[in-house]
């Protein structure tokens, strides 16, 4: 579906830096920042269990596509290095570094994507060889990623081996990382919130279970939803809504061993049903008048292991569960909510800085239409949101979410190949975000418009005027 780029020669095309620029005669660099977008690892035996192969390599180079997207989590940074299993258009490129005001973008393109990018690092000649000599010319190379998985781990060490001085200024040490997919899974925080649930009365999630195998599962879900007229089925650890079966009233047969049948012949469908633990839970109808009826919180925890709250917002999720993009401003939330789910957020992280990780989380919430608010997940890496809120501290201040309204889609729908990136901008001009302003749209991704999608974030003075311009932005679109 996607065409992998073999030639070696676009890698470093981008390559803008000063070698002279911070350096001390006969001395060397301080450090340079190393950003890699490891999506497919974060949830790679998820992909690895899909039981439709085709369906598998659509997963994968979907998600080399958002690899554009995260140069936007760099938006303060201006010089750096980014690794991305995709090859980003030139004009993108520009695009980009002339909204952050970013003076040195290099782009490292490994030639073989197989959706293990660490993997495919230290297995391209080109790209490890330019890792080793930014190690010469710097004290130290500062490597984040999308998660810390295995495969980065492995990266870091071979780095290291190779006598580079390496830092992750956003990563566990190895012997903590397992925190990340377990806290970031269905059932690791369900566990650590039904223990905390017993100090906070408020942190809570929907009633559930965590069951194993299909043929349990299904009479389990089967049970609740006769009982209850809707049910939630989660594997462990899915991504992007896939891997959440929602059902409600009238999906399913109303007698037990007909919607049991259908349950199992649904989770044969693919493998990581059989192989991962499942969670079960009740169907909570969400309140749209609050933060969309999905608020959230993302914090960050530093390497001493503070915690640091970072914003609250709004999701946008469809009816199928799938995150579409976020809604930050600071009346996005009711005050008691905003609160409640930071509160909240800050009992989680401290449990998590506790046992060990460092760097970006979130967690997701569900806001009842009977005035509960149920913790969802926690993604326990960088997320959905995180790109926005970097995009909106180098655009419009640190202080931005009292200065404006923001919202955001990663993937809205237009027609495939419709647009070129530069067709795309020549048709946003009148609304693209301006400097002077701190109003406009920004284009996030030029890899996706070939999938028929634009990833986007719209900053407004307040929530009509974000409203108003992405208004505009659809009807430009003639959506």
């Amino acid at each position: 579906m996607k065409k992998i780029i073999k030639s070696r020669l676009p890698r470093f095309e981008y390559e803008t830096r000063n070698d002279d620029e911070g350096e001390k005669p006969g001395g060397k660099k301080k450090e340079r920042v190393v950003r890699i977008f490891n999506c497919s690892e974060d949830v790679w035996p998820f992909i690895e269990a899909y039981g439709d192969k085709k369906l598998q390599k659509w997963e994968i180079d979907e998600n080399a596509n958002l690899s554009d997207k995260d140069l936007f989590s760099m938006a303060e940074e201006f010089e750096f290095t980014f690794i991305t299993p995709k090859s980003i258009d030139p004009l993108f490129v520009e695009y980009y570094k002339k909204v952050c005001m970013v003076r040195d973008l290099e782009i490292l393109v490994p030639a073989k994507h197989t959706g293990l990018l660490c993997e495919d690092v230290l297995n391209d000649r080109v790209v490890m060889k330019r890792l080793i000599q930014l190690g010469k010319e710097y004290k130290r190379i500062n490597i984040t990623a999308y998660s810390t998985t295995s495969h980065f781990l492995k990266l870091v060490d071979e780095l290291k081996a190779e006598k580079v001085e390496v830092r992750t200024s956003e990563a566990p040490k190895k012997a903590n990382a397992w925190t990340v997919n377990f806290y970031g899974s269905k059932s690791g925080i369900r566990q650590l919130t039904q223990i905390n649930g017993a100090i906070r009365a408020d942190l809570k999630m929907p009633n559930g279970v965590i069951s194993s195998g299909i043929i349990d599962t299904a009479g389990i879900a089967a049970n609740k939803y006769i009982k209850e007229g809707g049910v939630v089925i989660k594997t462990n650890k899915g991504h992007s809504g896939a891997g959440v079966l929602i059902f409600h009233r009238g999906d399913l047969p109303k007698k037990f061993v007909e919607c049991e049948k259908e349950i199992i012949q649904l989770l044969r469908k693919d493998a990581y049903w059989e192989k991962f633990p499942i969670v079960v839970e009740s169907l909570v109808v969400p309140n749209p008048r609050i933060g969309g009826g999905f608020p959230n919180a993302e914090f960050f925890i530093r390497q001493d292991g503070e915690v640091e709250f970072l914003y609250y917002c709004g999701m946008r999720v469809n009816s199928k569960g799938e995150f579409g993009g976020v809604e930050i401003g600071e009346d996005v939330l009711p005050k008691r909510v905003a609160s409640r789910v930071t509160d909240i957020g800050y009992l989680i992280g401290e449990q998590f800085s506790k046992d060990g990780y460092r760097g970006y989380f979130d967690v997701d919430y569900i806001a009842a239409k009977g005035g509960d608010i149920f913790v969802s997940e926690s993604n326990v890496r960088v997320t959905g949101g995180t790109h926005v809120y970097e995009a909106g501290k180098e655009l419009v201040g640190r202080n931005f979410t009292k200065k404006s309204f923001v919202v955001s889609n990663n993937m809205y729908s237009i027609p495939p190949k419709k647009f070129t990136f530069k067709k795309l901008h020549n048709l946003m001009e009148p609304i693209l975000f301006s400097r002077k302003t701190k109003e406009g749209v920004v284009i996030c991704s030029s890899n996706l418009l070939t999938d028929g999608y634009l990833s986007y974030i719209v900053f407004g003075k307040n929530k009509k005027r974000a409203e108003t311009i992405e208004g505009k932005m659809k009807g430009l679109l003639g959506r």
